[in-house]
């Protein structure tokens, strides 16, 4: 009856394990860019090019449309999660710019001005006209209203090192240097994953990719376990998913992959 038991365990441990997530390659693209951000829904690829923005456009015929605000140094990070409103920040000056679908500027938010003075390391899309950000004075992630100027809510102190921090209109997941934290739109966290060395993460539709080193892991909504991702020998110089499509660039090339999980 034990063997029985255990013979049971295994056959139930092949079935629904996962050594790896598999991948099917759909396309690749020569992107001439300095730094690559992401692809909307709608094909719009979005990369920095000598310190300006640029969206370019599904058969676009290369014209692109580009963003620049020199004054405010060289752009830190770029999120195009809510497209009406991208969001581009400028840590140099503690600054955030938010963009609309034509890369006109609607909002610029100077965190030195305010009333209480925020310094902000890192940034992300939050609902409404809301951002999610790391405020480094009281090691706080923090939901900040940019029309009211007026922070709603704000988690715990995170103690360990902030290396990237991500988010749809739900959830904001915060990757430290010790753990994975995710957090809910009211501030309050629902769940930590250890970090076994992970610097840098995208998230789409609640699912996580995770990059180690040059590889990339996988980390369903609904699940603990972080699986690896199978791909060929790729520089991931930077990437970004979308549903279940994956993009990897190289310095040269946007490689395009479907991912396949279950």
């Amino acid at each position: 009856m034990k063997k029985l038991r255990y013979l049971l365990a295994f056959i139930s441990l092949s079935i629904y394990s996962q050594e790896y997530v598999e991948t099917a390659f759909i396309k690749d693209t020569k992107l001439e860019a300095d730094r690559f951000i992401s692809v909307s829904s709608f094909e719009a690829t979005f990369y920095i090019f000598d310190n300006v923005l640029f969206k370019q456009e599904k058969n676009s015929k290369g014209i692109d449309v580009g963003y620049n605000n020199f004054q405010l140094g060289n752009i830190t990070s770029v999120n195009t999660f809510n497209p009406l409103k991208i969001n581009l920040f400028y840590k140099d000056f503690n600054t955030v710019v938010i963009l609309d679908n034509r890369m006109a500027e609607i909002s610029k938010i100077d965190f030195n001005a305010l009333e209480e003075q925020k310094y902000i390391t890192h940034v992300s899309t939050g609902y409404d006209n809301t951002l999610w950000v790391f405020n480094q004075n009281n090691q706080q992630l923090e939901l900040f209203d940019y029309n009211t100027e007026t922070t709603r809510v704000t988690s715990m102190p995170i103690q360990s090192p902030v290396l990237d921090i991500k988010s749809n209109y739900n959830t904001c997941w915060v990757l430290t240097e010790k753990y994975l934290y995710v957090y809910n739109y009211f501030g309050s966290l629902v769940k930590k994953i250890k970090n076994k060395g992970y610097t840098t993460f995208e998230q789409s539709n609640a699912n996580i990719i995770l990059k180690k080193d040059n590889s990339l892991f996988f980390l369903k909504n609904t699940s603990d376990d972080i699986i690896p991702i199978k791909l060929p020998n790729l520089l991931i110089n930077a990437f970004f998913v979308t549903n279940e499509t994956l993009y990897i660039y190289d310095n040269e090339t946007l490689h395009e992959y479907q991912i396949k999980t279950i």
